[in-house]
């Protein structure tokens, strides 16, 4: 029986004869060139609340967004198409969603093509499957990641989109922050955004949302003190089931959390420092708030990373 946890690791054996070659026929752009043509232009900073269309898998989630909202300036609104460890190439039709009809399961859901295609969002988040080497290397990420943004600026040109980096497993045998530090540049950037940004105009543009970059920071942060109140290193961020067994991909409320907060820094180009921190989940229960100093912390750390990379459109 299919799970979310083992569709979020990709189904690798089912690709091993399909996709892929883009992996090994292409030469990469660097990563520097990736920055150089992100910091080329900005985009101004939105005056009124947004529209957002999150298409993704369990690492968006139904409470990251609706934390978003509840972050952001009254009168944002969203929907969402979501599934298990989806690939962005899945969402396109090309392959099957798992998970599509549990997941879907909400009022904010819109079938992503019928989202894309209606010009109705003033910016589109895109969420590649983790494994990222699985994706790119089976499931042609970089090609998919510009079909979306080909559809979804042919309806509507003036659309802000977005990739969300994301983060793997923490039980990673090469190192959970060692990945994150290094994912950014070798995959990230230069095998999925730069290859798709090089199918597309000169002018179109695909930022980044570094949620893995925040998250890398903040945990360093945290670790490096000790513990800061209620979160005492990276598993603090991250769930667990009923027994206590830890979930090492799947955020929990805290965690999710500073994943909104990075999205609010980067779709409102404006400081997060003050925001509020108790908030609910998307079904309206209250969610584990962090407690203030790690709430700042993580506003802090948010506004620094997003800011220093410049890889988000911000206007001068």
């Amino acid at each position: 029986m299919m799970t979310r946890r083992t569709a979020i690791l990709g189904s690798l054996l089912s690709a091993l004869g399909a996709g892929g070659l883009y992996w090994h026929l292409t030469r990469a752009p660097s990563a520097a060139s990736v920055k150089s043509r992100l910091t080329a232009t900005s985009v101004p900073k939105p005056e009124q609340p947004m529209t957002v269309f999150h298409l993704g898998h369990s690492l968006v989630n139904r409470d990251m967004p609706a934390m978003l909202a509840q972050l952001a300036p009254t009168g944002h609104q969203y929907d969402s198409q979501l599934g298990w460890g989806t690939t962005l190439q899945a969402h396109w039709g090309d392959a099957p969603i798992n998970g599509f009809e549990a997941e879907n399961a909400h009022p904010r859901f819109r079938p992503a093509l019928e989202a894309v295609r209606s010009g109705d969002y003033d910016a589109i988040v895109l969420t590649e499957m983790v494994e990222i080497r699985a994706s790119i290397r089976y499931y042609d990420s970089p090609v998919y990641l510009a079909r979306w943004a080909e559809e979804a600026l042919r309806a509507r040109p003036d659309v802000r989109l977005y990739l969300y980096e994301t983060w793997h497993q923490l039980d990673d045998p090469e190192g959970w922050l060692e990945r994150l530090d290094l994912d950014h540049d070798r995959y990230w950037l230069s095998r999925v955004l730069g290859p798709a940004l090089k199918r597309l105009p000169e002018v179109t543009q695909i930022f980044l949302i570094p949620a893995g970059q925040v998250l890398a920071a903040f945990v360093r942060a945290v670790e490096a003190r000790g513990g800061v109140g209620n979160v005492r290193d990276r598993t603090d961020l991250f769930s667990r089931a009923e027994d206590g067994t830890l979930d090492v991909i799947h955020l929990n409320d805290v965690g999710n959390y500073l994943v909104a907060l990075v999205h609010r820094a980067v779709l409102y180009q404006q400081p997060t420092l003050g925001l509020p921190h108790a908030l609910a989940r998307a079904d309206g229960t209250p969610a584990t708030a962090p407690d203030p100093e790690v709430a700042r912390l993580m506003q802090e750390t948010t506004d620094s990373v997003v800011d220093t990379l410049r890889l988000s459109g911000f206007a001068a």
